[in-house]
């Protein structure tokens, strides 16, 4: 009876180690010392986006400039450096978080930042045939931070099981990124609505004159000159020079035509390179309000 109750005693002092909150030096500088170095390389990136200056070792139409400048630079109108910024910044602030609550949301952020940076740059090798070594950096820093995650996990949570684990925030990472990458085909986001008529008249007349725009799918200016037309986009003259992604030919349509800039369009034998206004297109072309 004597060791029965020495055993359940000995049983009772494990069970309550191992409910012991295990004790780590705050902040966790090995973590926060990655994400100060990824919040130094996405606040720059974001700071050149907003100031309009050229990024350091990105020449004009080099891979770098493409990603840069492809509509996938951008997110809910802000540039995707800044997201980054954000990433990195709460994983900044989480190494303060003296509690092992800390590990999941580590995880959770970097596991996430990971995901989407390798859609990134999925899309920038498949899409744009094109390589940003600042992309590749922050992949890289962000798939280092989530290893380093990996092999910090405190050995007192509760119930932890890593197949159960990856299971739920790898799908919900998925799920994320999956979503993220519907927005940015369009598939959800802005809703186009109705025609507007004078709106449709105006691309129809565009269309009747012979003008043409000029223009490349990967180009966010293009985008932008499209959603201006809104539901009346696909009336507009459009002509895609670059029907084999950025790194491949320009169509010969385009090549003949001399264009260089996108988007450029040809009116009445006049170029005009970049963005135009509705407004500015009416003018230029001669279509008058209340008519076709």
């Amino acid at each position: 009876m004597s060791m029965g109750k020495t055993a359940r005693k000995k049983k009772s002092g494990r069970k309550e180690v191992s409910q012991t909150p295990s004790t780590r030096p705050i902040p966790n500088w090995l973590l926060l010392g990655l994400a100060l170095i990824g919040m130094g390389i996405t606040l720059y990136l974001t700071l050149i986006v907003w100031t309009g200056k050229s990024v350091a070792g990105c020449s004009a139409g080099s891979g770098c400039d493409l990603v840069l400048n492809s509509r996938w630079s951008m997110l809910f109108g802000l540039p995707t450096s800044f997201w980054g910024f954000l990433a990195y910044t709460a994983l900044a602030g989480i190494a303060f978080i003296k509690s092992d609550s800390y590990w999941k949301l580590a995880w959770t952020v970097s596991l996430v930042g990971v995901l989407y940076s390798i859609y990134l740059t999925s899309v920038s090798l498949i899409e744009l045939k094109a390589a940003c070594p600042y992309c590749l950096s922050s992949l890289a820093l962000m798939t280092v931070i989530l290893a380093t995650v990996a092999g910090q996990r405190p050995g007192s949570l509760p119930n932890f099981s890593w197949g159960r684990w990856l299971l739920w925030t790898g799908a919900g990472a998925l799920i994320v990124v999956i979503t993220l990458h519907l927005h940015y085909e369009g598939l959800w986001g802005k809703n186009l609505g109705a025609e507007e008529p004078e709106t449709r008249a105006l691309a129809e007349h565009l269309a009747k004159k012979n003008i043409k725009f000029y223009g490349a799918y990967w180009c966010p200016h293009c985008q932008d000159q499209k959603e201006m037309f809104g539901a009346s986009a696909h009336r507009l003259p459009y002509i895609e020079c670059s029907l084999q992604g950025s790194g491949g030919p320009q169509a010969r349509i385009c090549n003949d035509a001399g264009i260089k800039v996108y988007p450029t369009w040809i009116i009445d034998g006049q170029r005009y390179e970049g963005v135009l206004t509705p407004e500015e297109l009416a003018t230029k072309s001669g279509f008058k309000r209340g008519l076709p």
